[in-house]
């Protein structure tokens, strides 16, 4: 397969994504995690936050700045899928590593047993929909060569859906 090739494929790919579905479905997800979390964090985490421990709420500034540090994220890297999506964005251009989900990981577990369970209930939702997000960046954006390993459950999942989309 030529570099053009592989390339008009790439972007055909990144845009059919940018129109699915699929993509509506984890943009609503993320966006509302965002809203949700921010809320929480401005209101019943503060106060939360306030009753814990000195060393339960520097775990707390902690975890919660992991949080949004991910959100982000995710936010972003759904921003440029949309931007695609709207013709605001070329696909060739969303491919640059600078659009790119980082996939260096945030530790995942939560750093103290007192954390508010509403705090650990997010930063799971977060790291599930970082997974996601992770996942489909790299289906669409990496080249043949540099494929990731091929996650089993997620391709039969994959499967699954495409035969009962079409």
């Amino acid at each position: 397969m030529t570099f053009a090739h592989a390339s008009a494929d790439r972007s055909r790919t990144v845009r059919d994504f940018a129109r699915s579905e699929l993509f509506d479905r984890t943009f609503r997800e993320g966006m509302e995690l965002v809203e949700e979390t921010a809320a929480y964090l401005d209101g019943e985490g503060r106060r939360d936050s306030k009753m814990l421990s000195r060393a339960a709420a520097l775990a707390y500034a902690a975890e919660s700045m992991k949080l949004t540090t991910r959100l982000m994220q995710i936010a972003s890297w759904l921003l440029v899928q949309r931007a695609v999506r709207e013709d605001d964005m070329s696909p060739e251009t969303a491919c640059e590593p600078r659009y790119r989900l980082n996939d260096r990981r945030v530790e995942a577990e939560p750093s103290h047993a007192e954390l508010p369970i509403a705090l650990v209930e997010y930063l799971v939702r977060s790291e599930k929909l970082f997974e996601r997000t992770l996942y489909l960046d790299r289906r669409m954006y990496l080249d043949d060569q540099e494929k990731a390993p091929e996650n089993p459950v997620l391709s039969q999942m994959g499967m699954l859906e495409a035969a009962f989309r079409g």
